[in-house]
């Protein structure tokens, strides 16, 4: 695409910057909440809204309907060297403690701040404001060119906020319609200093819910403490031997298919400055724990985790009750990194808690899903384009990032439709997604259309 021509998609963007401010608004005030059967008519409204907007500029545009809530599906005409797929979800989350908000929060208002303009409304920045830098920039594109981008494929999604179940059976049962070259996934931020990033790799997940249960009965500690098994003693036993004094996990196989950094992405994360001691602060703590000899970055992007989630049993109200109780219950989970195998390191805790349960007591395991990680290849041509675009865009060196979270979606365009994603975003570290007064920059929203629009240019 001729510089001129980009110039142009740009000013327009700026020109319309209003006009595009007040369609998210109306976007916003959709309560779209996913989780909650009674808003299952305005999930409906939102897809028919994007539905709507899409077909107004030229796409072939249609609401899916899936078992459970719809996807939004919408075509350019075809005709590009390598066509790109855009995801993004128009679901959001439940907007509870409503007390807890300064506004009603599907009441969307643009509010002044310290830090500029911010957007305050649920779903401004997870993923409405996001979803809408893409549409934006493709509104551009067509205003000056009269023509939109060939080979473009949107697939919007209406249940990223309840666990995504028809999103499997929606990508392999629609497989041949939305195979592209490359997925784009707006539902990420800038990096903590405020620089772009595009995200290469996403950490797998395992989540694990374990039951421990004794006696047929809660018993006396003074007349069976230290006779009869306790299976809190039981289950704190085995758990805290999952992992050794240096941090790392002990199951066997734990650490099959877990991969160095290269040479080039740990410059890379060097680069960015990132003080461990300082991220904590923020939470009030101070001393990094983990992995021994490991960066912060490292042991939050790139190495594989267990964590205690939650542990329950017994009398933990008011006042004291001397008990050893029949039953004792915990949450845990694992992040992961490279090739690890979900179900390999799922059967080897289960293997491992086992090993810690007397011949009369029993355990029950019940599942809470599983995932592996994603990590793209950063050597394909795109990436290079992309960063270069970003950097333009905001006038610093864009990063390539990790993330210690899980964005499933990544990995199954992998698995299902065989090709990598290039998760871009502008949300910042204080945008409270999933809490009460959410809001999303209108510098992030402004400038992530414009960069939307030179991404696509450089693209071709």
């Amino acid at each position: 695409m001729p510089t001129h021509r980009l110039d142009e998609v740009l000013a327009q963007l700026d020109a319309d910057l209003p006009q595009a401010l007040e369609r998210l608004a109306d976007f916003l005030r959709i309560p779209s909440i996913s989780t909650d059967p009674a808003h299952a008519g305005d999930v409906r409204r939102a897809a028919d809204w994007l539905r709507d907007e899409l077909a107004s500029m030229g796409f072939d545009a249609a609401v899916r309907d899936t078992a459970g809530h719809p996807m939004v599906v919408a075509h350019s005409q075809p005709g590009a060297r390598r066509p790109l797929l855009f995801y993004g979800h128009y679901d959001v989350q439940p907007v509870d403690p409503l007390d807890l908000w300064d506004r009603p929060p599907f009441d969307p208002a643009i509010e002044d701040t310290a830090q500029g303009p911010v957007i305050r409304a649920r779903g401004a920045a997870d993923d409405k404001g996001q979803l809408m830098t893409f549409v934006e920039a493709f509104r551009a594109w067509k205003a000056v060119h009269g023509t939109l981008p060939p080979g473009l494929v949107l697939l919007f999604e209406g249940e990223e906020e309840s666990g995504s179940p028809s999103l499997q059976p929606f990508l392999r049962d629609n497989a041949d319609e939305l195979r592209a070259g490359l997925a784009m996934i707006c539902d990420t931020g800038m990096y903590s200093d405020g620089r772009p990033a595009i995200t290469t790799q996403l950490r797998g997940l395992v989540g694990e819910e374990i039951v421990i249960r004794a006696a047929d009965r809660d018993l006396h500690s003074g007349s069976f403490g230290g006779l009869a098994a306790n299976p809190l003693q039981v289950l704190v036993n085995a758990l805290a031997t999952v992992k050794d004094a240096d941090g790392r996990v002990t199951l066997p196989g734990f650490y099959d298919g877990v991969e160095e950094l290269s040479p080039q992405l740990r410059a890379d994360w060097q680069g960015l400055a990132f003080d461990a001691g300082d991220f904590l602060a923020r939470v009030g703590l101070r001393e990094p724990v983990g992995e021994k000899g490991r960066t912060g970055l490292e042991m939050v992007w790139n190495r594989p985790t267990f964590e205690i989630n939650g542990i329950a049993g017994g009398y933990a109200g008011e006042g004291f009750k001397t008990v050893l109780p029949a039953e004792a219950r915990a949450k845990v989970s694992f992040r992961l990194v490279g090739h690890q195998d979900p179900e390999a390191i799922r059967e080897a805790f289960r293997a491992h808690v086992r090993a810690h349960v007397p011949a009369d007591c029993s355990v029950a395991f019940h599942e809470h899903g599983g995932s592996q990680a994603s990590r793209m290849d950063t050597s394909d041509p795109a990436f290079t384009a992309a960063r270069a675009a970003l950097s333009d865009e905001w006038g610093r060196e864009a990063a390539f990032i990790g993330a210690g979270g899980s964005i499933p979606v990544a990995g199954d365009f992998k698995r299902i439709l065989g090709m990598d994603s290039m998760l871009i975003g502008f949300g910042r570290d204080d945008d409270r997604i999933h809490s009460p007064n959410e809001k999303y920059d209108v510098e992030s929203f402004a400038r992530g259309a414009r960069s939307w629009a030179r991404i696509l240019a450089a693209l071709g």
